[in-house]
């Protein structure tokens, strides 16, 4: 028997009672019964029932799925709407049992069809509450497992794990949203190939969002960079500040905010002078050809070690690249630990300031070009040069 058949199997017991006394001390009995078990039955009950399971989560075994649940969901039971609804069931049930005592038999079993025909209804929707509520516990315990998973782990950045929680928090919520669809005995074929073609359709008008989505996964794995980073992508320059699923913000030396896609940045040339944490820095200094080659470079070395900033290894190098004009050119190269923007400069500063006061304490030449002018007698003028091969050169104009 269906319990629609009880409730109305009850509610016909009371037809019995046909005298007016009778029905007005049936009538008081259900309106004081109702009333005694929904101002103080139920919320007892309620009270209790919800303190014992509190109790019970509470000395749970660590690890065990009631203490699981109970630290993912971490939401307070809902204690007054429980209430509220077992009373508003109460009350129902009493109203139908006076309709049915005087003699309004018809109206109770109309409103106990019409309960009959809702319910599975009710029961779709309660079962659909769970579903969202399974996700948001499911999704919250994925984040933790996540966190814990990943927490030593330095092939993984924040970013890196915050995308990956992101897919899967829209995996889980895309089937349970499937899920909850087919509890309402919706055609999800129909609703499948409607999303396909939509899906085309906002593809071939968003290629270039998408371009940059996929890009920002390749991004992610390759790790060609993190927040933080000195970087040149393509004519742009500066630090990472921030990194989507969409584009690239780096803030450039002059206090710019320069926003990349996230397609041009994996089709440009990226240069990542952070990444290995050092940085050879190079500097172009002449010295006279009468100069000694090897006490310059000695010199130059010894100026370069005494920079703070000048990291001791690899070793400071100087090396003589090219004969020039007026001087022979030594190449100084050195390294500098984590590298930026502000510390390459100023250690140039510095090695510009040593070399400089190093040399002239040596006494060693910092050559330039030198020109003479002298008049001629014809109203112009000549300069006389000296070639690199010693040869006399001479530039003359008249008036």
């Amino acid at each position: 028997m269906l319990p629609t058949d009880h409730a109305e199997a009850a509610l016909a017991s009371l037809e019995t009672v046909t005298t007016t006394e009778a029905r007005l001390a049936v009538s008081i009995g259900i309106v004081l019964a109702a009333l005694a078990v929904a101002a103080v039955v139920v919320p007892l009950v309620v009270r209790r029932s919800v303190d014992t399971v509190g109790r019970g989560l509470h000395e749970s075994n660590a690890g065990s799925l009631l203490e699981i649940v109970d630290d993912v969901l971490n939401v307070p039971f809902p204690r007054r709407a429980v209430v509220r609804s077992v009373q508003s069931v109460l009350v129902l049930v009493a109203f139908l049992a006076l309709l049915v005592l005087w003699g309004y038999g018809s109206v109770a079993s109309s409103v106990l069809t019409v309960l009959a025909t809702a319910l599975p209804y009710a029961l779709r929707g309660i079962l659909t509450v769970g579903l969202l509520l399974g996700a948001v516990v499911g999704t919250r315990y994925l984040e933790q497992r996540l966190e814990e998973w990943l927490a030593d782990a330095n092939y993984v950045t924040a970013h890196q794990e915050g995308v990956v929680f992101r897919v899967l928090q829209v995996t889980i919520f895309i089937a349970v949203g499937l899920a909850a669809l087919s509890l309402w005995q919706i055609d999800l074929g129909g609703l499948l190939v409607g999303a396909g073609f939509l899906g085309i359709v906002m593809g071939m008008a968003a290629r270039q969002t998408l371009g940059s989505l996929i890009a920002g996964f390749v991004l992610m794995f390759s790790r060609p960079f993190e927040i933080g980073d000195w970087v040149q992508v393509g004519d742009h320059e500066g630090m990472i500040v921030d990194i989507t699923i969409t584009n690239t913000r780096l803030r450039s030396f002059d206090g710019e905010t320069v926003v990349l896609p996230n397609d041009h940045v994996s089709s440009a040339t990226v240069v990542n002078r952070s990444k290995r944490n050092r940085l050879r820095l190079r500097l172009e200094v002449g010295v006279d050809y009468e100069t000694d080659l090897e006490h310059a470079e000695s010199v130059a070395v010894e100026a370069m070690e005494a920079v703070d900033d000048v990291a001791p290894a690899p070793k400071p190098q100087v090396i003589p690249t090219a004969f020039d004009d007026s001087a022979i050119t030594l190449e100084c190269r050195f390294w500098i630990r984590q590298p930026n923007a502000h510390k390459k400069w100023t250690t140039i500063r510095a090695v510009v300031h040593e070399l400089k006061a190093a040399y002239d304490r040596e006494e060693i030449g910092i050559p330039y070009p030198q020109r003479e002018h002298s008049a001629r007698s014809g109203g112009g003028f000549s300069v006389p040069m000296q070639g690199r091969d010693g040869e006399e050169l001479a530039y003359s104009e008249t008036e």
